[in-house]
């Protein structure tokens, strides 16, 4: 049985079109790639321009004469209600796919997809882990990931799980007596692939590496580790491979726009230029040169229901001179890191979970702009956050007791309201950070 497909068919997700026009584009031979991509980039550029509002006030015409005057969209320009930003045609539920982002670069909204897109997107996944033998309806996946743990949710996430063939490995608790219970359930299932959050796949390989233990000679079926949502730095990715036994490659995606860049078996960067077109830009908006670091901007070739065109992920990078328009490679990426949660009781939680915390707040108003989280001892946190409006009584009760469900009991949580949050040099928001 084919899980993979049959979940997404289940949902009314077109898969098995997806795939035949992801073929057909990468039989697009090189000479006549430069025309699929400019051609199909203009494609959506006119359809948003005729059949969504939003769109037209954003990107007037006689501005936009040529694709560098296409204004490049930011995370702050769709922090307002979605109603206000779908398609013509697209206001029907049964049409798209909504979701919300992490807010992991702080700054939470919720997006839409067609259904095509969407299908079009998990086409891509699953052809870029085929590089790596692993193929979605039939590899059992271990997965470092939170999950919600309100009833509902729970049951939702087990559900589309046990069809997706995954196994969740609940990061909320990354404690050594956790750390056993992950190891035994290594020991009698034959799992092909790790995939989830970098520092809490991290955390596993030091507790591996820390009781002499090769996880691939306790599960002998695993073949990778698929690390994604955070930067993995080279010296971890080591440590990793070394205590996991088998390699770790990097995803790089957003939930918005899908998978963007998948390393293959050479340890090369390969963007997506199927469904994407990956532009790096300098602070001016110009088109920068592969060689060049700038802001990493993207354009979704195929969501009618909603415009990401020229949309600024948050991101730094780097395009290498040894790619191609078909074959782009990134040759350096400067993406999001998180630190860990150290609470007085002794559990171990990784800054990530926070995510599950602030979705409890993340409304489709628009009027929490910005927020960050800080630890600043063992039993306190600061939540820095920008909005139109000071937290009303109700909000903060919802935070407090989504941080006691997901993080812990006895915290003290400070909440500062702010006109600008502090960023790093580089102009990233980092959503988590630890003082101690």
């Amino acid at each position: 049985m084919e899980w993979f497909r049959l979940s997404l068919q289940l949902n009314n997700f077109p898969i098995n079109r997806a795939e035949i026009l992801l073929r057909q584009i990468q039989e697009i031979p090189e000479n006549e790639y430069q025309g699929y991509v400019y051609g199909q980039r203009d494609s959506i550029l006119k359809f948003h321009r005729e059949n969504n509002s939003f769109y037209r006030q954003y990107c007037k015409a006689e501005n936009c004469q040529k694709w560098s005057d296409v204004p490049v969209m930011k995370k702050s320009h769709l922090q307002q209600p979605l109603q206000n930003r779908l398609s013509n045609g697209f206001n029907n539920r049964k049409k798209t796919y909504v979701g919300k982002t992490s807010g992991s670069s702080g700054h939470p909204f919720i997006f839409a997809k067609d259904r095509f897109a969407h299908a079009l997107s998990w086409a891509g996944f699953n052809d870029r882990y085929k590089w790596h033998g692993i193929d979605l309806n039939k590899s059992l996946q271990a997965r470092f990931y939170g999950i919600p743990l309100d009833f509902y949710g729970n049951f939702q996430e087990r559900v589309k799980d046990r069809i997706s063939l995954r196994r969740r490995f609940n990061i909320f608790d990354l404690s050594d007596k956790k750390m056993e219970q992950f190891l035994k359930r290594f020991e009698r299932s034959p799992f092909e692939y790790i995939n989830g959050y970098t520092s809490a796949i991290l955390m596993f390989a030091r507790f591996l590496q820390g009781q002499n233990l090769v996880l691939k000679e306790i599960c002998p079926t695993l073949k990778i580790c698929i690390v994604t949502s955070e930067r993995l730095f080279e010296n971890d990715k080591m440590l990793m491979e070394q205590a996991l036994g088998v390699p770790v490659v990097n995803e790089y995606g957003a939930s918005e726009v899908g998978l963007i860049a998948f390393e293959n078996a050479s340890n090369e960067w390969i963007l997506n230029s199927e469904d994407l077109y990956v532009e790096i830009l300098d602070e001016e908006n110009n088109i920068l040169p592969a060689g060049r670091e700038g802001r990493v901007v993207v354009t979704s070739l195929y969501n009618k229901a909603h415009p990401m065109i020229r949309y600024d992920i948050g991101d730094t990078g780097v395009l290498s001179e040894e790619g191609t328009l078909k074959r782009p490679k990134l040759q350096k990426l400067i993406g999001r890191t998180n630190d860990i949660a150290h609470l007085a009781d002794g559990k171990v939680v990784p800054g990530l979970t926070f995510y599950y915390v602030t979705k409890t707040i993340i409304a489709d108003t628009g009027s929490i702009k910005e927020f960050i989280i800080i630890q600043t001892a063992l039993d306190a946190f600061k939540i820095e956050y920008v909005s139109d409006k000071e937290f009303t009584a109700g909000q903060v009760e919802k935070i407090l007791a989504a941080i006691e469900k997901y993080v812990g009991k006895n915290l003290q949580v400070t909440f500062i309201r702010k006109a600008i949050l502090k960023r790093s040099k580089s102009g990233k928001l980092k959503q988590f950070t630890s003082l101690i």
